[in-house]
């Protein structure tokens, strides 16, 4: 089953559902990683500390680079430490370049970081460049100071927090979504709405929430360690919320942050 892509602002498409593995350790990457591949996912959001682990499931798969979407997060850190720092992920995965890289936070010198990642999309070490975790006022700051747009903006994003205002910003500007915790840490998989929706579509909680991100334009990174629930993420391409379920789902936005 091949994912849907999305066409980010300069052509680059990124596959709707990543793969993510920020918060595991080395081996539970490199295993996490080699299940996603197995179930066919071909796109991995990498986190700071486990491109190696990425690096050597890439190596011994049997994928074509060009299939694969591999993105990376560079910290703001000011230029030259954030050039070391996107230099050591991509050596560490084994890649001459990488198809996102993602300026991660606000803290700190972010537009000078920023600089780093035009850098390296100038130079073809990425193919894009975006950001996460950045808000409204930051992404003005950004582009007033740089003349850049991000391609994508990656955040905290679900049913109960569904950033209206941010998503709007995007829009206007050409910025693509991605939501870096699409069911909430888990939370949402028990609200009633939810697991109403399951029952009526005879599928999992994660899997109704998965497809409401899709049906809305969002990207999705979802993350597991285990086989069955990277296999459930997955199953997510063979139906679609009617209209009125989507309405209902919109209804759930309180505000809540995880």
């Amino acid at each position: 089953m091949a994912v849907p892509s999305l066409a980010l602002s300069d052509g680059v498409r990124i596959p709707q559902l990543l793969f993510g593995v920020a918060g595991l350790s080395a081996a539970e990457t490199g295993r996490a990683v080699r299940i996603a591949l197995d179930t066919g996912y071909r796109g991995i959001d990498t986190a700071p500390g486990t491109e190696a682990a990425v690096g050597a499931v890439l190596a011994a798969a049997e994928v074509p680079r060009e299939d694969l979407f591999v993105s990376v997060h560079v910290p703001a850190q000011g230029y030259d430490t954030a050039r070391r720092a996107a230099d050591q992920a991509l050596t560490a995965l084994g890649l001459e370049r990488a198809d996102l890289c993602l300026l991660d936070g606000t803290k700190g010198a972010f537009t000078d970081t920023w600089r780093v990642l035009s850098r390296l999309r100038a130079d073809g070490r990425v193919r894009a460049a975006g950001v996460a975790g950045f808000g409204v006022a930051e992404l003005r700051r950004l582009i007033d100071a740089t003349g850049s747009v991000p391609t994508v903006n990656q955040v905290e994003l679900h049913p109960w927090l569904q950033q209206l205002p941010l998503r709007d910003f995007h829009a206007e500007h050409g910025i693509l979504t991605a939501a870096s915790s699409p069911a909430a840490n888990s939370a949402l998989l028990a609200d009633e709405t939810v697991t109403a929706l399951a029952a009526k579509y005879g599928k999992t909680p994660s899997q109704i929430v998965l497809r409401w991100h899709l049906q809305t334009g969002t990207v999705a990174v979802a993350a597991s360690v285990t086989t069955t629930r990277t296999r459930e993420h997955f199953g997510i391409f063979d139906f679609e919320l009617a209209d009125d379920d989507l309405a209902v789902v919109a209804e759930l936005d309180n505000g809540t942050r995880v």
